[in-house]
């Protein structure tokens, strides 16, 4: 330190002398900040403080010189500043930790703009014996001088050199705050001036490691620091005067944290995974394994070194790997890796810091996993030298024999896995083997029937071999190739037709009884006494039988080309072949037989029915013959007409077009409309040739200009099919039963209302069983009908004129009133009214009628109705004789009224 410190009083006059230069010829003017330069004073302070004394200066930079700043302290009872920014104690005080920190304000009179400093005071450090006599060196950097004026010239005055870095260890244990350097210019003998510092780690993030004091210009770290955060400072210092003005050109101060040895390696992954395939010649690369440190790589501190602490397991050698100590590689230093015998090594890696020096340096381990692959180094082998097995014949996909093989390699690799072939006793390619891919077993399958009858036995040459080669001077040993024994087991087969289907060539027409061929079937079982027998298993026609011994085949009926069950001209029959064996089996063939043709089928018309006008023109009728024979039996045809009945000829002529067609026309000039039968004699080309005489109807009709049918009897006289007409006729009748049931089911609805009693039985209470018939609510109130139209318009009375007490006569009174009350008088009743009035008349002269007359109350229909009282309570007289027996001539229903009023006194 103290050759620091010496080397740098050395160059600073150099130094301040080359900044000065520069800062002259670039003419540079630093920028100017309102505000505090600091952002904390520091003041290291004896422990007891008194009034009025001065503490620290934190002058404020007013840049335009225009502010007015007024001063005021966080803690007024015990500091106060001035207006020059000098910090004055106002008491006396011991200092302590409440007194070590506070806040000084500067505010602008006029914008009320307002800044804040942190001032912190620290208790000056007791001086010990030693310190006393020897005071510690602190390194001294003095700002570089500037050029002066002399004579109207710029002269140099000293040249110094760049300052150097300065340098401090990581993770100093202080004390804090520990003073690094002073900074001073040689204007502070004429000028009080202030010092201060900028940067990251003083005024910029992190804030707070350097500090200065802004008198003395003494800076200091405040904290230890740690390199792996920062690894340089970059630090600028600054001399002003108490007016704030720049009286020296910042210089740069670099501060280099030296590395510690305080971080141990670090492996990227605490386990690593490698492989190296078994068998591996030594040198053979296996993985890398990697670590970092975080102290400087470029010093021992960060220099790493790998080695292998142990090995498991630690056969067939207890160093089967090494690593390379500075890179980290791993490889092989020995032979003998089986993947058989030992299939995984677990290696514990140490990483050491400072080149590997147990002593110094600082270790961390990590595993490292090495997994020995597996190689073809061990060839499949039969567990037998021969496989037996036996197949029905005829059967396909059917395993017949399972072959079993070790391998030691790895299951379920292409080392392991099993492929098998067949290199011999199977030239027709009949049997295959598949690899079972859980047990490497070989199944072989028959893939082609076997016929006993022909092979009994199989002797098959089978070789396994895995899906990749075999390693490098590894031969296949004579268990990889055994031999498959495969018996063949005789089964009943099915007898079969030869050939199937067989054709054979007939002409129609043949009898019943007649032999046409010979059916039989083979059994290809030549090692079986077994017999056949033969049935009928399709016959549309029914025109065949087979004897069930020889298969001979006869007709039962006469065979007809023209039979919807011929296609084509062919005839198909299908018989069945069953043997007597164990299970018995069957066949079936089929016989074919092709129909010749004879002509058995005379010609008929085509179209059966036609139609033409009434005169010969426009309309001619062209025709044609149908015949189900076929060449030479069919056409050319001959077309002619009947000599009888004469009107035949006389009416009609027929032309032949060509030999298939010919036209129909009238030969008079007009016949009458109507429906015509026509016969017509066609003849075929046959030999011997068929004619057949055809009755063509025709339909003679009233046409139109263009020849069409105008009259209106066109569908009549096409007539209605039988289908249509049973129709017509069930729906005539379905119509009429319809109707029938409905005038039935009236009557009886007019029988059931006559039937009902009108009175009921004399011993009842009469008022008691009135038949009620509906519920009418208010009567004439609650209608719209306007009974006033039953009398004359003068004879309508209205209610607001109606006499106090007055009330329709049919209401049953509610208490005593006279019995005969005034009846108000209707002039010109009218017709109706006449009707009423005598009505009323008959019913007064009754003198048998009960009081209140309650039979004739029907329903009560509400007051005010306009139509008079019927009661006889407001009858002229009440003692008239009546006679009432004709009421005895009106049948039983009217009986009771008859014995009510015709009855006498009783």
């Amino acid at each position: 330190m103290c050759r620091i410190a010496g080397a740098l009083r050395t160059l600073l006059p150099l130094l301040a002398a080359l900044l000065q230069a520069s800062v002259e010829a670039s003419g540079e003017i630093a920028l100017c900040k309102t505000g505090f330069p600091e952002d904390v004073y520091s003041a290291v302070l004896s422990k007891d403080v008194h009034e009025g004394q001065p503490l620290l200066n934190v002058k404020f930079s007013n840049c335009n010189g225009k502010r007015k700043v007024q001063y005021e302290s966080s803690e007024p009872a015990d500091f106060k500043v001035d207006e020059d920014g000098m910090v004055y104690a106002v008491r006396s005080f011991p200092l302590s930790s409440e007194h070590a920190k506070f806040l000084i304000y500067a505010q602008d009179k006029e914008t009320q703009e307002k800044w804040q400093v942190a001032v912190k005071l620290s208790l000056k450090p007791s001086l010990t014996e030693e310190s006393v006599k020897e005071p510690p060196e602190v390194e001294e950097i003095i700002f570089p001088r500037q050029f002066s004026k002399h004579s109207g010239h710029l002269q140099r005055q000293k040249r110094d050199w760049v300052i150097p870095p300065i340098n401090l260890p990581e993770n100093s244990r202080g004390p804090f705050p520990q003073e690094l350097v002073r900074i001073r210019s040689d204007r502070d003998k004429n000028l009080s001036l202030r010092y201060s510092v900028t940067g990251p780690g003083a005024d910029q993030p992190p804030t707070g490691i350097f500090i200065i004091n802004p008198i003395s210009g003494q800076l200091s770290v405040t904290k230890p620091l740690d390199r792996e955060q920062i690894a340089r400072f970059h630090l600028r210092a600054h001399a002003v005067d108490i007016n704030g003005n720049q009286v020296e050109n910042p210089i740069d101060i670099v501060i280099n944290v030296i590395d510690m040895n305080d971080n141990r390696p670090e492996f990227l992954h605490q386990v690593w995974n490698g492989t190296v395939p078994e068998g591996s010649k030594p040198g053979t690369y296996v993985m890398t394994v990697t670590a970092i440190d975080a102290d400087d790589p470029n010093a021992l501190n960060g220099m790493l070194r790998y080695r292998i602490l142990s090995q498991a397991p630690s056969t067939p050698s207890p160093n089967m790997f090494t690593i390379n100590n500075e890179t980290g590689d791993i490889i092989t230093v020995a032979a003998g890796l089986d993947r058989e015998k030992v299939q995984q090594y677990t290696l514990i890696i140490q990483a050491t810091d400072m080149e590997g020096n147990p002593t110094y340096g600082l270790s961390n381990t990590a595993t490292a996993i090495i997994t020995v692959t597996d190689v073809n180094d061990n060839p499949p082998e039969f567990t037998a030298m021969t496989f037996y097995g036996e197949v029905p014949e005829n059967r396909v996909d059917v395993i017949v024999a399972n072959l079993t093989v070790t391998d030691k390699d790895q299951p379920h690799t292409p080392a392991w896995n099993a492929v098998y072939r067949i290199s011999g006793g199977d030239p027709t390619g009949r049997f295959a083997i598949q690899t079972d891919p859980n047990s490497n077993d070989g199944l072989v399958t028959v893939v082609k029937p076997i016929d006993f009858e022909t092979n009994r036995m199989f002797v098959l040459t089978v070789a396994a071999e895995n899906q990749v080669p075999l390693a490098k001077g590894i031969q296949h040993p004579p268990q990889s190739t055994a031999t498959v024994s495969v018996t063949v087991i005789d089964v009943n087969e099915n007898p079969y037709f030869a050939p199937n289907p067989k054709i054979i060539r007939q002409e129609e027409g043949l009898h019943a009884g007649t032999m046409l061929t010979t059916f039989t079937a083979q059994d290809p079982d030549r090692y079986m006494q077994q017999n056949i027998r033969y049935t009928k298993l399709s016959d549309p026609a029914n025109w065949l039988k087979i004897d069930p011994v020889n298969g001979q085949i006869t007709t039962i009926a006469v065979l007809d080309r023209e039979s919807p069950n011929v296609k084509n001209n062919i005839y198909n029959a299908t018989f069945l072949a069953s043997d007597n064996g164990i299970p018995p089996m069957s066949g079936t063939g089929t016989l074919q037989i092709y129909l010749l043709d004879i002509n058995d089928n005379a010609p008929q018309v085509l179209p059966q029915e036609a139609e033409t006008c009434e005169t010969p023109d426009p309309n001619s009728i062209n025709i044609t013959a149908l015949d189900y024979d076929i060449d030479p039996n069919a056409g050319p045809f001959a077309f002619d007409l009947p000599l009888s009945p004469v009107t035949i000829k006389r009416n009609w002529t027929i032309t032949r077009l060509n030999g298939d067609f010919a036209q129909l026309n009238l030969k008079i000039k007009f016949l009458e409309a109507g429906i015509y039968e026509v016969p017509i004699i066609i003849t075929d080309s046959g030999n011997p040739p068929k004619s057949n005489i055809s009755i063509l109807r025709v339909k003679v009709c009233q046409c139109d200009s263009n020849g069409d049918c105008t009259d209106v009897d066109r569908i009549v006289g096409a007539g209605l099919g039988t289908g249509a007409i049973i129709a017509i006729l069930l729906c005539i009748i379905i119509l009429l039963i319809l109707v029938l049931m409905f005038v039935v089911w009236m009557k009886r609805r007019d029988k059931e209302r006559q039937a009902k009693q009108l009175l009921i039985d004399p011993e009842d209470d009469v008022r008691d069983n009135i038949l009620k018939y509906d519920e009418e609510g208010g009567g004439e109130e609650d209608q719209d009908y306007d009974l006033s139209q039953l009398q004359q318009p003068d004879t309508v009375e209205p209610d607001a004129i109606k006499p106090v007490g007055i009330r329709r006569m049919d209401e049953r009174p509610i208490h005593a009133e006279p019995q005969y009350p005034v009846r108000s008088a209707a002039p010109h009743p009218g017709d109706i009214g006449d009707f009423i009035n005598e009505g009323l008349k008959a019913a007064d002269n009754d003198p048998t009628a009960p009081p209140y007359d309650s039979l004739l109350v029907f329903d009560y229909e509400g007051s005010g109705s306009t139509a008079g009282s019927l009661s006889s309570l407001n009858s002229s007289s009440s003692g008239g004789e009546q006679d009432y027996d004709y009421l005895n001539d009106w049948g039983p229903r009217f009986k009771k009224l008859a014995d009510m009023y015709g009855g006498g006194d009783d």
